[in-house]
C-alpha cells in the first residue's frame, strides 16, 4: 500500500499544513521551518553524494540521510513519544569524528571552505546544518520536546567539518588557512 497516494491535496492553499500527527499549523510555524531546513539539508546531502566516488563514504552519508528522515518524522509528530532517530546515531557520529580526526594534522588556524567539488559541498552541508540547528533551538524555545535532535545536529555539523578535512587530506589537497593579513 502506498503511503503517498495524492500529491496535490489543496489543503495547504490557505497557509496551513498538516503535521504527521494530523494537527494543522501555519506554514510559518517553527516546526515547519525546521522540517523545511531538514529537507534542504537532506537534499544537499544527496547532491554531495553525487560527487563522491568512495562507496564506504556514500553508504555513511546515505545512513545520515535516513537519520534526517527519521528526525523529520519525529518533528512532524511533536506530541508523540515515537522515537525514529535512535540516540546511538549520535555515538556513531562521535566515533566517526574521532576516527577521522585522529589521522588529521592539528589545526593551527581556521580553514577557508573549499577544496575540490565534494569538499566544497560538504562545507555547504556544514553551514546548512548549523542553520538547522538554530531552527531546532527556536522549536526548543516554543516548549516542544526536541529529544536529542540538537545534540545530533551539533555532532553532524562537526562530522561534516571533519569529513571535509579528511577527504581533502586523502586527495592530498591543501587546506587553505585563514590569513587575516590577506
Amino acid at each position: 500500500m502506498s503511503r503517498i497516494s495524492k500529491v496535490v491535496t489543496r489543503t495547504g492553499d490557505k497557509g496551513q499544513t498538516g503535521l504527521g500527527d494530523g494537527s494543522r499549523v501555519s506554514k510559518t510555524h517553527p516546526l515547519i521551518y525546521l522540517l523545511g531546513e531538514i529537507d534542504e539539508l537532506n537534499s544537499q546531502l544527496g547532491y554531495a553524494i553525487t560527487s563522491c566516488g568512495k562507496d564506504s563514504i556514500i553508504l555513511e552519508l546515505q545512513s545520515i540521510q535516513q537519520d534526517l528522515f527519521n528526525m523529520g518524522g519525529e518533528v512532524s509528530m511533536p506530541a508523540t513519544e515515537i522515537n525514529l532517530l535512535e540516540k546511538n546515531r549520535v555515538t556513531f557520529l562521535e566515533e566517526r569524528i574521532s576516527s577521522m580526526n585522529d589521522k588529521l594534522p592539528q589545526l593551527k588556524e581556521f580553514i577557508l571552505p573549499g577544496g575540490d567539488e565534494l569538499c566544497s559541498k560538504i562545507h555547504i552541508l556544514r553551514s546548512i546544518c548549523r542553520r538547522v540547528e538554530r531552527s531546532c533551538v527556536k522549536v526548543l524555545e516554543e516548549d516542544v520536546n526536541i529529544r536529542f535532535w540538537l545534540l545530533y545536529l551539533n555532532r553532524l555539523s562537526d562530522y561534516f567539518f571533519v569529513l571535509s578535512r579528511h577527504l581533502s587530506q586523502e586527495k592530498e589537497g591543501d587546506e587553505i588557512l585563514w590569513d587575516r593579513n590577506k
